[in-house]
């Protein structure tokens, strides 16, 4: 019997990446360009399975829906879930996701918006092509001996670690589960957040969203952080209390910022805008200052990503269609008294 997938938010990439990686799986695959949402997901009529990105929107109305349709799996081809109802899901339908694609693909794009606002490469672009070759306006300062203020130290904040000890930083780091064998290998030390901010030239944002971790760049936080800081975001655009981000750039606290997520991004990332006017103001403000870069959740966008974007998926497919295993499943007692290590299945 061949399973089939409706496959929501489909991008050109996406549709070349997993028709080659599905020619190993033989799904059913239909594309869809449209969003997961409310109006949308009676396309999921008669599929097993719908395959979902960060800006589809999963929630109880969603959910019910699909499952009305006879869904049995949502997934995600993505590593974030903040976009999912889980406790509307529980015990109604099954969630996996793609943990891990490229650790090393986020963490030499946060390097990239480092190097690229320092030295203002960007800017330099635009200028010499015009015809201005003047260098001024265009100073920056030697990374070597400055410190850097990695916030998470998962995979991608390991690697970005590894590229700025390469660097000659100083290397501070916060996580709630620290790594000490990690540390001590890599010449990293574990601090406090309070520490960080009020020693870090660089910080750069690699942890999840949570209640805990919301607005955690706030305007407090930013209060106690270097003259001139240079803050980098590449992962949960929540993280960021944008207005008082923009209150900190307007005071010259914050030196430069990079940014490749943006709390409201689900308008506007990923989509071709280039015809439209940018209604949403903070977003249009952020775009005008010069020391502010902001990429496209493309962070992730490497060859190498988007083929394991497509293995794994389509591995979470086969694996509870035909085994009825998610070693990547989760959900909303995932940490309590979730049952998938016992039952191969959260439930």
């Amino acid at each position: 019997m061949t399973r089939k997938i409706a496959f929501f938010d489909a991008k050109p990439y996406d549709i070349k990446s997993f028709t080659e990686m599905n020619k190993d799986f033989g799904f059913d695959i239909a594309y869809f360009e449209t969003h997961l949402n409310a109006q949308t997901a009676s396309l999921s009529g008669d599929f097993d399975a719908v395959c979902a990105f960060v800006n589809d929107t999963i929630d109880k109305a969603v959910i019910d829906e699909i499952i009305k349709h006879g869904v049995k799996l949502i997934a995600l081809r993505c590593a974030g879930y903040n976009n999912v109802d889980f406790k509307a899901a529980y015990k109604k339908i099954h969630i996996a996701r793609v943990p891990a694609y490229s650790p090393y693909a986020v963490a030499e794009h946060a390097a990239a918006l480092m190097f690229s606002l320092n030295r203002k490469t960007h800017r330099a672009f635009f200028r010499t092509r015009d015809g201005n070759f003047s260098l001024n306006g265009l100073l920056g300062f030697d990374m070597h001996g400055k410190t850097a203020g990695v916030i998470g130290t998962g995979k991608i904040g390991k690697c970005l670690i590894a590229i700025l000890k390469g660097v000659g930083m100083k290397l501070l780091a916060y996580d709630p589960f620290p790594d000490e064998a990690f540390a001590a290998d890599a010449g990293v030390q574990y601090v406090s957040l309070d520490e960080i901010y009020q020693q870090a030239d660089i910080i750069s944002l690699h942890c999840p969203l949570n209640k805990d971790t919301e607005y955690m760049i706030n305007a407090q936080a930013i209060s106690r952080m270097k003259n001139g800081v240079m803050i980098i975001n590449t992962g949960r655009g929540k993280l960021i209390h944008t207005q008082a981000l923009i209150d900190g750039l307007k005071s010259g606290k914050i030196g430069a910022a990079g940014l490749d997520v943006y709390e409201e991004e689900s308008e506007y990332f990923f989509e071709d805008k280039s015809a439209q006017m940018i209604t949403d103001d903070i977003l249009a403000r952020l775009l005008m200052f010069p020391n502010v870069l902001v990429t496209s959740h493309q962070a992730f966008f490497t060859q190498e990503a988007l083929r394991n974007i497509a293995q794994t998926t389509l591995q979470n497919c086969q694996d509870f269609f035909e085994h009825e295993k998610l070693v990547n499943e989760i959900c909303y007692k995932c940490g309590g008294p979730c049952k998938r290590k016992e039952k191969k299945l959260c439930f």
